[in-house]
């Protein structure tokens, strides 16, 4: 689905109607001048935040794949991204480091960005956004070894249930020769 069809004015209507209906089932009037336009709004939002099922990161990784033959490391640190809990529906924002020792191929180093966006632009969870970064580096570029770090705040834990404001979480995933070695696990942690 491109961006255009995104935008569908259909669906953003089917999307609209949904929340005009919760705004009534939570005892708001939507006909209120404050919340006329919420309801096209939200939808809008909504298609913008879940773009990344829309997108394959695979195919985004791909375009950026060069020949070379130097670097013990890469790293891109601090991309941040900005997802949704799947369990709440709720935001979660952090920062994404990423490391990987080349193969004879490089990526460019936007396209981590890009590959961060397709997964967290979705209903997601920490653990998994982290993991799916990892796996897809290790399937579309040769390497000998990558290494993903995420940090983030969860408003799931902040303003509802536990309300817990100064939490954050941390999660790693890695492959190769970071897997199997933990002094270069400690380079990376030295170098971010």
């Amino acid at each position: 689905m491109s961006r255009k069809e995104l935008h569908d004015p259909d669906l953003t209507d089917k999307i609209a109607y949904h929340y005009k209906e919760i705004l009534k089932l939570i005892g708001e009037d939507p006909e209120r001048e404050g919340l006329k336009k919420t309801p096209i709004r939200a939808a809008k939002a909504i298609i913008d935040i879940t773009a990344g099922y829309n997108s394959d990161p695979l195919k985004v990784a791909q375009k950026a794949i060069f020949e070379h033959n130097g670097s013990n490391i890469v790293i891109v640190k601090d991309i941040e991204f900005y997802s949704m809990c799947e369990h709440h529906i709720l935001p979660f924002f952090g920062k994404v480091s990423i490391g990987y020792i080349p193969k004879g191929k490089m990526i460019g180093l936007s396209k981590l960005a890009r590959i961060t966006d397709c997964f967290a632009r979705r209903l997601q969870v920490q653990e998994r956004l982290t993991a799916e970064i990892c796996e897809l580096l290790g399937e579309a570029l040769p390497n000998d070894g990558i290494i993903v770090v995420c940090e983030a705040e969860h408003l799931c834990m902040k303003m509802r249930g536990v309300e817990k404001q100064d939490s954050s979480t941390i999660t790693m995933d890695y492959s190769g020769r970071f897997a199997d070695d933990a002094s270069l696990r400690r380079e990376f942690f030295d170098l971010l």
